[in-house]
């Protein structure tokens, strides 16, 4: 469990995160506005303080309530595929850290995330950085359910491994939108980029395999 967060960001941590940059360069991350979006945002603010040297490494860390702050490179890739526009009013399920939504905020996106682990909710409420981002509105809910009130979005992603595609979240995408998830088991998933077209066709492509958390249904308190 996470204990407390660094509050300073050096010029060794800038220096990490360009590092790190390249690294997802590299590996094949070509949007230069979700790079600089990575560049930007200072991963070690997310992280216990015993993490701090090693947040910029291409890896996943354990955060509260036995989550997971995601592989910087699976947080780019999500990304660019959502091909986020500035003021796109995006969904996100799966808040964790609050890192992704970060990001998006960072990119012009209005965020609407929901988390369903109470204890992490409350953790993040907590969190100074993520009030740096008045464009982030965060919810205590089951992201099976989307959030219906405040639909339709310009894009969904999806930040846990969802055993199926949910239903009611392909709902609460607008025509022309775009939705990513991960899709399969306790052995991986498969990246999906679903896209709803004008005429509400859906199209979904496959594309690699990735390890998240389940996605699990309901609230947990």
């Amino acid at each position: 469990m996470l204990q407390s967060k660094p509050q300073e960001d050096t010029y060794l941590h800038k220096g990490l995160r360009a590092k790190l940059v390249d690294t997802l360069r590299q590996k094949g991350i070509k949007d230069e506005k979700v790079l600089a979006a990575i560049n930007t945002v200072p991963r070690h603010f997310f992280l216990d303080t015993a993490f701090e040297r090693i947040a910029y490494e291409d890896r996943a860390f354990q955060i509260v309530a036995q989550q997971t702050i995601s592989h910087p490179y699976t947080v780019a890739f999500q990304t660019e595929l959502l091909d986020v526009k500035k003021f796109d009013k995006v969904l996100e399920v799966g808040t964790g850290s609050s890192y992704q939504s970060c990001i998006l905020a960072e990119l012009g996106a209005r965020v609407f995330s929901v988390e369903r682990q109470r204890a992490l909710y409350d953790f993040v409420n907590q969190f100074f950085f993520i009030k740096k981002y008045a464009t982030i509105k965060r919810f205590y809910g089951d992201g099976y359910a989307g959030l219906s009130s405040y639909a339709p979005f310009d894009k969904i992603i999806v930040t846990a491994g969802a055993p199926f595609v949910p239903e009611k979240l392909i709902e609460q995408l607008k025509p022309g939108g775009i939705f990513v998830i991960p899709v399969g088991d306790d052995s991986g998933q498969k990246m999906l980029k679903i896209t709803k077209g004008i005429d509400h066709k859906i199209t979904t492509e496959e594309l690699g395999d990735f390890d998240f958390v389940p996605m699990l249904e309901g609230k947990n308190k």
